[in-house]
């Protein structure tokens, strides 16, 4: 999901203790908000400012503490430019922007982490083509192959906010050194590693996919991740592009070889309690040396709590989810967002043009817990030590990154069948076979 490749250089904002004090000098409770064109700190938001106060409603998944740093981002510049960003993050969101949108009540902007997902609402002529100010800036700070993402029948209508690394696994590192364990470069080793965690006592894997309506995309990362391993790039492309069906051998084998950790009572306990289990909770046992391994993309270090160390030396860290054979490169599931918008008011062109500026990807990537494809992110701005490892993975000449498969493919399946698909399959409804045959069914014909 939600949802990659994740890469960046220079054009920095103040620093984020500067937020407040800048926010502040640009703050204007008139109409007009005149006075704030004289103010030097928001000389960067000259371009966006309005003359009468507008509101714009942003609408996405992200949430929690991404959510508060998102906010965060742009405060600057609802202070200096008029225009204030309504946003809302919900659990809930591939299922209500389409009931928003249909209702005739869309959001002026909405976050996608599934280019498919984007993909249904412009064929239902409902999102925007991207207004020439932010195609440019999409040319100017993105690749062809991020902007493809997004485009539709030729035109753009989205452009690319936050990446993501997904193929990392989540360890503490004091309670390796307590046990002596190392970090396995190999999948062998990660399998053996798996063997001396649960012989040890302590549950060896931790998961959750319990995620209010998009409930199972997490083991659709899984699935990904291991077809990549399993069956490698070509094969992935074209399960993908539909060039292979969904049920197609190839697709069984590696979600065979997924059940063999992530359905597997001798490394995850009752494979049940996984679906109960949400999303935001499944990897914390970590942490407490209650599980050893947990599979999940670099944003999940938001969901640590205040204090803890993310380091090799800290509470947490994370290390590549190794590939089978590496002789044949360094495969790498990425994921991002894509920004696209129901309306074209001034306003709106505004607050989209600047979310795709080298500015505001600085001024987001100062606060912590966040990459970007953007080309005008300023490496040096990149904090965290989690999104630093990612960097070195992206920009590593082995690896051959792919872009979350469940978000390239059309949305009853990416962001229904797929998720429904892979909950039954946990809970042991459905068995491998069954459950791929059922998802192979509701491809669009």
């Amino acid at each position: 999901m939600a949802v990659p490749s994740w890469r960046r250089r220079a054009f920095a904002l103040a620093g984020v203790a500067s937020l407040a004090l800048a926010a502040a000098a640009c703050g204007s409770d008139s109409d007009s908000g005149s006075s704030n064109a004289d103010k030097p700190e928001c000389a960067p938001y000259a371009q966006y400012k309005v003359d009468k106060k507008k509101e714009v409603s942003i609408y996405a998944t992200i949430r929690d503490a991404e959510a508060d740093k998102l906010t965060q981002s742009w405060k600057q510049f609802e202070d200096c430019t008029n225009i204030k960003i309504n946003y809302e993050g919900s659990g809930e969101f591939e299922t209500q922007v389409k009931v928003r949108a249909d209702g005739g009540q869309p959001p002026d902007i909405a976050v996608f982490p599934q280019p498919g997902l984007l993909a249904s609402f412009v064929k239902s002529k409902k999102l925007k083509e991207l207004p020439a100010p932010v195609k440019a800036n999409l040319d100017k700070n993105w690749s062809k192959d991020w902007a493809k993402y997004a485009t539709v029948d030729g035109k753009v209508y989205g452009v690319p906010m936050g990446a993501n690394v997904k193929s990392l696994v989540w360890y503490s590192p004091s309670l390796f050194k307590e046990k002596g364990w190392k970090v396995p470069n190999t999948w062998d080793e990660m399998i053996k590693l798996s063997d001396d965690i649960a012989a040890s006592g302590i549950q060896a894997w931790c998961a959750g996919i319990e995620s209010g309506d998009a409930t199972g995309w997490p083991a659709t990362d899984w699935i990904e991740d291991i077809v990549l391993r399993d069956q490698g790039p070509e094969t992935y492309d074209k399960w993908v592009n539909h060039e292979i069906p969904f049920n197609d051998p190839k697709i069984f084998s590696a979600a065979e070889r997924t059940a063999s950790i992530l359905k597997n009572p001798k490394y995850v306990g009752n494979p049940k309690t996984i679906v109960t289990t949400s999303f935001q909770e499944g990897g914390l046992p970590v942490k407490d040396k209650k599980c050893g391994l947990h599979r999940q993309a670099n944003f999940y270090s938001n969901q640590w709590q205040k204090g803890t160390k993310v380091a090799e030396d800290g509470d947490v860290f994370a290390f590549y989810f190794p590939a089978l054979d590496p002789a044949k490169g360094k495969p790498v599931l990425v994921g991002g967002e894509f920004v696209s918008a129901f309306s074209d008011r001034d306003e709106v062109v505004k607050v989209q043009t600047y979310l795709a500026s080298a500015e505001w990807a600085n001024s987001k990537a100062k606060l912590g817990d966040w990459i970007s494809a953007n080309k005008g992110l300023d490496t040096s701005n990149v904090t965290g030590t989690i999104d630093k490892l990612s960097v070195t993975i992206l920009q590593d000449q082995a690896t051959v990154a792919r872009f979350d498969g469940s978000d390239l493919m059309p949305a009853a399946v990416g962001s229904k069948s797929f998720w429904t698909g892979m909950t039954d399959w946990i809970n042991g409804t459905k068995d491998t076979k069954a459950t791929l045959d059922y998802i192979e069914s509701t491809w669009p014909k």
